[in-house]
């Protein structure tokens, strides 16, 4: 896929060599918590890891994490860092220029990062402002995340990511493939041709109805088949995976079959929707935060357009249970939680919610690394603490497989061998 670049901001300049003292190490691709480990970088790359504490190297410099335990970079395959709901968001659609929105993200990238995240999905944003803020952070401009964007998300007329929901007609105009709006195969090829011009690494389609658009249908399908097929199609050529926004099962169904690499969401799925997903290898990203904290808004009168409460209401508490099902049931899942529907920040929380959905919480820490890594097919770079992997290195004191919540106490965070966040003394 069309790359994010690997450089950071750096909060502090990195030594030739660092050393990093692990009280415990997760060994995510053994799926076990080992022992006091070193981890040695150079030049952004993880070069050693071995047990016990390694001689120090003339130079080095030395990182005491003895009290902590030592991850891999956690990865959130599901974020909108462009934007973070609230009661003004409908207005703030037409109040708030992209440039208003985009120094907005430089703070929301910023938490993004400290709370442990090196790396991110971006699935979509307004006027192509993540490709900026991506370079910004790999030229070394801002502080943030790692970002793959999909740019604009691509939908139907009318559908949910049609950027003229609810506007005026006279104010709205009448949006078209360069803006995300398709219909048709030939408009459909047209909008990922010009997602790969903007600069997006990936394509993000919504294949359902969604929560949060001024619409009345949260799950109907929005798409046919050949144009799905299309989409896909395209930008497989381009070397770009597609994501799916996806609540009902039918345009699960059809999304699965044209071939998308995730379904986003899935509130809906069924027994058919499983066994499709096994058999083509499609992965399951569930974002339980976002529904979990649209269910709570929707409790609030004011909070959203009557049109949207319904909506939340229903589905929003309902995609913790479908996560608990696809996991038992053999679906491969990765981390995502629809960051910015929620505050950012907050996205360790969705680790909590994976461990009391029934999941392992070696299996919930897998899904952050090993299994986001292998759905952006980074897994030679990243996911794992081993040689030749980017310096990706998260802390939190204590045992995060005895006590997820550790995870909201992330102590240390280096990203390409660059620390931004170390333990108070």
């Amino acid at each position: 896929m069309a790359g994010a670049a690997e450089a950071a901001a750096p909060a502090t300049t990195p030594a030739t060599t660092l050393i990093l003292y692990c009280g415990k190490l997760l060994d995510v691709r053994a799926g076990v918590l080992r022992g006091p480990h070193s981890v040695i970088v150079e030049d952004g790359r993880i070069v050693d890891v071995s047990p016990g504490r390694t001689v120090a190297r003339t130079g080095a410099e030395i990182i005491d994490l003895s009290g902590h335990t030592c991850l891999p970079g956690l990865m959130d395959m599901h974020t909108h860092l462009s934007d973070q709901l609230s009661p003004r968001s409908q207005l703030e659609r037409v109040q708030l220029s992209t440039v208003d929105l985009a120094f907005r993200a430089v703070g929301f990238a910023e938490k993004t990062l400290m709370s442990g995240f090196t790396t991110v999905r971006d699935l979509g944003d307004r006027g192509n402002l993540t490709v900026s803020l991506r370079r910004a952070i790999a030229a070394g401009i801002l502080v943030g995340p790692r970002i793959y964007t999909a740019a604009k998300a691509i939908g139907t007329t009318g559908g949910h990511a049609d950027p003229t929901n609810g506007i005026l007609p006279e104010l709205a105009g009448i949006p078209g493939p360069e803006d995300g709006v398709v219909d048709g195969p030939f408009e459909a090829r047209k909008a990922v041709r010009q997602r790969y011009k903007d600069g997006a690494d990936l394509i993000k389609i919504t294949a359902t109805g969604g929560v949060l658009s001024v619409a009345k249908n949260g799950q109907n399908p929005q798409f046919f088949e050949d144009e799905m097929r299309a989409i896909v199609e395209t930008a497989h050529d381009y070397g770009m995976i597609v994501a799916a926004h996806a609540h009902g099962a039918e345009g699960m169904k059809r999304a699965i079959r044209a071939g998308v690499d995730s379904i986003e969401h899935g509130t809906l799925m069924d027994d058919e929707v499983i066994a499709l997903m096994k058999a083509h290898g499609t992965f399951y990203v569930p974002t339980v935060s976002a529904g979990r904290f649209v269910a709570d808004k929707a409790k609030q009168p004011g909070y959203f357009p009557e049109i949207i409460r319904p909506k939340a209401a229903a589905i929003g508490p309902k995609i913790q249970d479908t996560l608990g099902r696809a996991y038992r049931a053999g679906v491969t899942i990765a981390f995502g939680t629809d960051a910015g529907v929620y505050p950012h920040g907050d996205n360790w929380k969705e680790f909590v919610y994976m461990v009391e959905a029934g999941m392992p919480p070696i299996e919930a820490l897998r899904s952050a690394t090993l299994t986001a890594a292998r759905l952006l097919h980074i897994e030679d770079q990243a996911g794992t603490l081993e040689p030749g992997r980017w310096a990706d290195v998260v802390a939190v004191a204590g045992d995060p497989v005895e006590d997820i919540s550790r995870m909201g106490e992330v102590d240390f965070v280096m990203k390409s061998g660059h620390i931004f966040k170390t333990p108070s003394p």
